[in-house]
């Protein structure tokens, strides 16, 4: 990686921030696929550095939170014995994320299980970014309501949860979830405003996720072989879409509507991390 020059680091990472496989990008730039895969562990690591360190004294309002399915590897169904010894990550893989819904910042995330030290982990880390007291949603997973307790205790949140019904859908349900036919709006600590009690916002963003990275892409073999790759594209992803890229209705980028920053990043200022 030593031997590539800024310019062509940054067109390696525009074409990582736009979703493109590291095979594509080979193809693309001439660059080796060890090389590409360096600079993706290098750039996510500075990337998580950096955020680590900026998103602090947050004022947010309202948090969002979501969790997303994807896996390395294999499907955990898939996984045998002789993989996980070879690779103890594979399997099903889940990012929880926190998202400030009035700036559209990402607030916080983490990659795990589905379980209770994923849920207290994103709890411990979201209190520790805020300045104030907040609203906060999440699905009705029952993880959260003792992951925010134990990140903010009984008094210090306004805690509110969106319970989705979900309808039986006939015929094919393999690739597509049953028709919600209802939400309920649940107060759970504190006194939650009911009309912010949602999940769209963060709900969205983990679609422009989902279409903005190749790993995440379904039924193809495009899928997270390392958990260290997978980690190190998030970061990258979540560092592009909080300082780089522009949301089309806030005309500014979500860390500049959080105060987080008074100037428009460029891919250049993200190489530029790495020093």
């Amino acid at each position: 990686m030593n031997k590539l020059d800024s310019a062509k680091r940054t067109q390696i990472v525009s074409a990582i921030v736009e979703g493109c496989s590291i095979r594509s990008i080979v193809r693309m730039t001439g660059a080796s696929k060890n090389t590409i895969a360096k600079l993706l562990v290098e750039l996510g690591a500075a990337c998580s550095e950096y955020m680590d360190k900026a998103l602090v004294n947050l004022k947010s309002e309202h948090i969002q939170c979501d969790e997303i399915w994807s896996f390395i590897a294999a499907k955990q169904r898939n996984v045998t014995p002789e993989l996980r010894a070879q690779n103890p990550a594979a399997g099903d893989c889940w990012t929880w994320v926190a998202l400030d819904a009035d700036s559209k910042l990402v607030v916080s995330w983490r990659v795990g299980k589905r379980d209770w030290e994923s849920a207290k982990d994103l709890a411990v880390d979201i209190q520790k970014r805020l300045a104030n007291r907040v609203q906060l949603t999440s699905d009705g997973l029952k993880f959260y309501f003792h992951a925010v307790s134990y990140a903010f205790g009984q008094e210090n949140i306004d805690y509110g949860v969106l319970e989705k019904i979900y309808g039986s859908t006939p015929g094919e349900t393999r690739y597509s979830p049953a028709e919600i036919v209802g939400c309920k709006r649940k107060k759970r600590l504190g006194n939650p405003d009911p009309k912010h009690i949602s999940t769209s916002y963060v709900e969205r963003q983990n679609l422009t996720m989902r279409m903005s990275m190749r790993r995440f892409t379904r039924l193809t073999n495009a899928f997270s072989k390392k958990i260290e790759n997978h980690v190190a594209t998030l970061a990258i992803f979540y560092m592009h879409y909080n300082f780089v890229r522009i949301h089309q209705t806030l005309r500014v980028t979500p860390a500049m509507a959080a105060g987080v920053t008074d100037r428009l990043w460029a891919i250049e200022d993200l190489v530029a991390l790495l020093g």
